[in-house]
């Protein structure tokens, strides 16, 4: 297992990231004192700051292929694992459909009180995501033709699937993300082919 690094600054969430080249991210998100895991990867100190912020209700699968710990997680806790969830009633969030092709199906969370979109795969700040030195990128195989519902929302804090969280000025790197989608099309590759060489999703 990968070391990970635990930011649990925030009162409402925990992200966890793997110290790897794919940079794999899991989140906790908490409301009311409920926790929901978000493509969880089990983690001994991860956990522990996930279960301070209360009583974990579920564990949430945002992309197809993101099996992760899910399963493991959602036993150990006594949750339910939700796969792929069109909606998720009694929660504070808004599922919102990214894409749905064969092979990646994929939906995000939009928290409207704390202005946070959930993103696990479509847009990422791992290095091989965010080149040229900014703070996020769009998955290169998304980069000819980026998810629509990308430009509807303007999060202040965008929590994704590969690198660390982004904690302010989420929208403007939003849009420079999807305005440079084809232009950084060559270095994005690159760099998304030595990270996929070197271990998992």
């Amino acid at each position: 297992m990968p070391e990970f690094h635990v930011d649990d600054r925030l009162p409402w969430a925990v992200t966890w990231t793997a110290r790897e080249p794919m940079e794999r991210s899991a989140h906790a998100l908490a409301a009311d004192g409920r926790v929901w895991l978000v493509d969880p990867m089990a983690d001994d100190a991860a956990l522990r700051a996930a279960e301070a912020l209360g009583e974990v209700v579920g564990v949430l699968q945002l992309l197809d292929r993101h099996p992760r710990d899910c399963v493991s997680l959602a036993r150990r806790y006594g949750v339910p694992h939700l796969r792929l969830p069109e909606q998720l009633p009694g929660s504070p969030f808004e599922v919102r459909r990214i894409t749905w092709l064969p092979g990646w199906r994929e939906v995000g969370l939009w928290w409207g009180e704390h202005e946070a979109f959930v993103i696990p795969e479509a847009v990422g700040t791992a290095s091989y995501f965010a080149v040229g030195g900014r703070p996020l990128g769009v998955h290169p195989f998304l980069r000819a033709q980026p998810p629509a519902v990308l430009w509807e929302l303007a999060p202040r804090e965008l929590l994704v699937g590969h690198g660390q969280a982004l904690h302010e000025n989420g929208a403007p790197a939003l849009g420079e993300a999807l305005d440079r989608t084809r232009r950084d099309v060559p270095r994005a590759a690159l760099a998304f082919a030595k990270a996929f060489a070197s271990g998992p999703s």
